[in-house]
């Protein structure tokens, strides 16, 4: 990372916000904007003199959101556009989220035109990709998938499952990128290069999250039974865009296998 840019991070007590403010050369952390009004969020960014703002902060429960659509409202629509507003002239990155997929019926993997929101958190995601992009056209929205590390206060895919004792139960019908953490920062600064515009971000997957998981427990060694769940949606990605400006990311299984071997629960 160009050592000259001061990097403004928002989020930085929650999972992803946390990592990118320990990992990304030059970032500092925003404090709390939750509930922030506009001339809050403004004179946050105008005191940091930060060249580019890294939007993490959220309201991710699908269920928070659902239950209080208002809260869900303000927290993931209404705080990124005062940042936007305030953010002329500097480099803005917003995490969005695969959700915006749940409404899709076709097989996939879904391109970024192919969004089709089918919950408050995802509608109001996608709404926030598109008013963001119309106040600043340089900004960039990452659909960000489910990421796992070890180095988490909440469940996420490879902790549910090392923590599994019997049984783990996914879909042979469905499809969906996981990412490590770890990867996620470590593109950031080809991130903070892109053209403005939306991008799939993640790994990618030619198999189902039962195949993955069924051979991921065997790598581990895991005794658990994995047992095949009825169809769920797909949110299954295509980053073919992301790609074309360099930015990688493992595929699903082999993205495990390295954070399992990072973290030393796997020597062989």
């Amino acid at each position: 990372m160009n050592m000259e840019k001061r990097i403004l991070i928002t989020g930085t007590s929650g999972f992803v916000g946390n990592k990118l403010l320990k990992t990304v050369k030059g970032a500092i952390a925003a404090p709390s904007i939750r509930n922030a009004s506009k001339e809050e969020i403004k004179r946050v960014i105008e005191e940091s003199d930060a060249d580019v703002i890294i939007h993490t902060a959220a309201i991710s429960d699908v269920g928070t959101c659902e239950s209080d659509p208002d809260a869900s409202f303000y927290a993931n629509v209404q705080i990124p556009l005062y940042i936007a507003k305030a953010s002329q002239n500097r480099k803005l990155i917003c995490f969005s989220s695969d959700q915006v997929y749940t409404g899709c019926n076709e097989e996939g993997p879904y391109l970024e035109k192919d969004a089709k929101p089918a919950n408050v958190y995802a509608k109001h995601k996608l709404e926030m990709e598109e008013r963001v992009l119309d106040i600043l056209p340089s900004a960039v929205m990452l659909r960000a998938e489910w990421m796992y590390d070890m180095d988490s206060y909440k469940g996420n895919y490879l902790l549910n499952l090392l923590h599994a004792e019997k049984t783990v139960s996914f879909s042979s019908s469905q499809y969906r990128g996981v990412t490590y953490l770890k990867e996620v920062a470590e593109n950031m600064e080809k991130v903070i290069a892109l053209p403005g515009g939306v991008y799939n971000f993640g790994s990618e997957t030619t198999e189902s999250m039962y195949e993955i998981t069924k051979k991921f427990t065997q790598i581990l060694g895991k005794d658990i039974c994995v047992q095949d769940a009825p169809p769920r949606h797909n949110l299954w990605m295509n980053c073919s865009k992301a790609k074309q400006y360099g930015i990688g990311f493992s595929d699903v299984l082999s993205g495990l296998f390295r954070c399992v071997k990072d973290y030393g629960l796997y020597t062989g």
